[in-house]
């Protein structure tokens, strides 16, 4: 099968190619010439208007629901979802039921995706039933193809099972997840702890609930000199902790979610629960922390922290509300105000080393892994824009820029109508 793209604005700069307008021709999933013109027969071609073509887009921090919350998302419509807003591999959290503790679990969400455009990765809790109990069979679960180990959105309480985990996972490469939320400093918090939270009446989540584990789980890492990521970082003192610790070399890696680059805990004040989510928006000072460790390196990647929640869960009482906000169709369109069309890509390719997944840089004959988008146009994010079962999205209303076009991963192409 042959896939012509034409004048398309190639962005990447570790090609030749990088900001010129050429055709790029794919035969049978390969990536085979890339020219100024390329004239051939081709199964679809593709000629969209201000079209502009990057490496295929990464989100290391994905929640659907199936198996156990389909109510939630379904495997189909969440990477259908991926891959309509530019994603070719997200890294799905293993907040399911059951949770994805087993080689079988792995081996189920991953075989059974296959024909999916979005690559589904998995990351796999570490520890089996209850959080802290037993340490799951990490190795046959790598060897079934998890990409990290971690217990979703729960601290790792014994430092004794993070100490034997980073030592033993050394023995195959692979990356441990820790989370940054200590639930003791932030019993039945609702929001960052601060003015905002006092005026609403409402407890609070301190700064320090994420800043205390994280440097106790950084002390760790420096003493068994393993590999770990932290899904997401919220604070200025985080940033400083990450940033700190890869000063002393250490193999430590983290995300921070769109919502905490572009909001502060001020959106709180009417009491939306869509801007309630984990970790909590924060303050303009952690705001800018955050874009500036986005931009200079110490944050590796960024996350659209996609969480659909049905309305049963959603739609309640302020504090009832279950924390968590949609954001794959929102992720690339509300950022270009804020930063270069360059520097987005960067933070939408950069995340797929870390956990092992190639990204080719356009070098022909090999396989294709191409988002396709526009940064020209404006408009305002509405429903319609979201392919998302659930709309718990706090960027509604929100105005956008670009489209996304969708995407090609080897032979399979997914593009919005």
């Amino acid at each position: 099968m042959k896939i012509l793209l034409k004048k398309a604005t190639l962005i990447n700069d570790k090609s030749v190619f990088h900001n010129k307008k050429v055709d790029i021709l794919i035969e049978n999933g390969l990536l085979s010439s890339i020219e100024n013109n390329i004239d051939v027969v081709a199964d679809h071609l593709i000629n969209l208007e201000e079209l502009y073509v990057s490496s295929g887009w990464f989100d290391p921090n994905i929640s659907f629901g199936e198996p156990g919350f389909e109510e939630r998302e379904t495997l189909e419509n969440g990477l259908l979802t991926a891959a309509k807003s530019g994603f070719t591999h997200v890294l799905l959290n293993p907040n399911t039921n059951p949770k994805t503790s087993t080689l079988a679990d792995v081996n189920h969400l991953i075989q059974s995706t296959l024909s999916q455009t979005c690559k589904l990765h998995v990351s796999a809790v570490l520890s089996e039933k209850k959080y802290g109990e037993k340490m799951a069979s990490l190795y046959d679960m790598h060897v079934a193809g998890a990409k990290a180990f971690g217990n979703f959105n729960e601290t790792i309480i014994n430092p004794n099972e993070l100490k034997i985990a980073l030592d033993y996972i050394q023995t195959f490469d692979g990356i441990i997840q820790s989370y940054p939320i200590d639930k003791k400093l932030c019993k039945n918090g609702q929001i960052h702890e601060g003015e905002i939270c006092v005026k609403l009446g409402l407890n609070g989540i301190p700064s320090i609930s994420e800043s205390v584990p994280l440097a106790r789980d950084i002390q760790i890492l420096e003493y068994t000199q393993g590999k770990m990521h932290i899904p997401y970082v919220s604070t200025e003192k985080s940033v400083d902790l990450i940033r700190q610790a890869k000063k002393k070399g250490l193999n430590i890696s983290c995300a921070v979610g769109v919502p905490h680059l572009l909001f502060t805990d001020k959106k709180l004040i009417d009491f939306d629960p869509n801007f309630k989510i984990i970790p909590p928006l924060r303050t303009d000072t952690d705001k800018n922390a955050l874009r500036e460790g986005l931009l200079d390196g110490t944050i590796d990647m960024i996350t659209s922290l996609h969480q659909p929640i049905n309305p049963e869960l959603k739609d309640l009482d302020f504090v009832q509300s279950e924390p968590g906000s949609i954001g794959l169709e929102a992720c690339f369109v509300v950022l270009q105000d804020k930063f270069p069309i360059e520097k987005i890509i960067s933070f939408l390719t950069r995340g797929k080393k870390r956990f092992g997944i190639e990204d080719h840089n356009f070098k022909l004959n090999t396989p294709a892994d191409l988002t396709l988008f526009t940064p020209k146009g404006n408009g305002i994010l509405s429903d319609k824009n979201l392919s998302s079962t659930n709309k718990n999205c706090m960027f509604l209303d929100m105005p956008i820029k670009g489209k996304v076009y969708g995407c090609i991963r080897e032979n399979k192409i997914l593009l919005n109508a």
